[in-house]
């Protein structure tokens, strides 16, 4: 596995965030008939959360990102934004970075309780990266033809 760290980001990252998503996305939007060269980009400006994103880094150099934002009213975690550099995806990055995030998670729980916390995501339709997501307990909880939403649920 490549060395990596994550760091917080900052406002500064959106617009390399928003290029990476644009690269990243576009094979499997393409397929699904959902690619829009503008709006792949504005939809990460719009829902961009510096305070709950992590900027993914390889020898120092912007790699990829991830989001593990709280929702109180669900009580749960959403992970969104997930994309990492083609160049550096099945080099073990992605998943030691899901294995971090989601034992942050467990540790320190949604307000501040211990335990296992419920995540949530969503996946393209056919893509890739669900096997990941399966491979650490994702489970899928509904799907439509170009969304598959999976759950983490905590254990008892």
């Amino acid at each position: 596995m490549a060395d990596w760290e994550i760091r917080a980001a900052s406002a500064a990252d959106v617009e390399a965030i928003a290029e990476l998503r644009a690269v990243v996305l576009r094979g499997d939007l393409e397929r699904l008939g959902r690619y829009d060269e503008r709006r792949v980009r504005q939809r990460l400006r719009d829902g961009f959360e510096p305070a709950h994103t992590w900027v993914i880094e390889v020898a120092g150099t912007f790699a990829g990102c991830v989001a593990l934002r709280p929702d109180a009213d669900a009580g749960c975690h959403w992970l969104e934004h997930f994309y990492l550099d083609a160049r550096l995806q099945g080099a073990g990055i992605g998943s030691g970075v899901l294995g971090e995030l989601l034992e942050r998670c467990d540790r320190d729980g949604l307000g501040g309780g211990v335990g296992a916390c419920v995540v949530r995501l969503n996946v393209l339709q056919g893509s890739p990266a669900r096997r990941l997501y399966e491979r650490y307990g994702f489970v899928v909880e509904t799907e439509d033809a170009v969304d598959v939403f999976m759950v983490r649920r905590a254990t008892p």
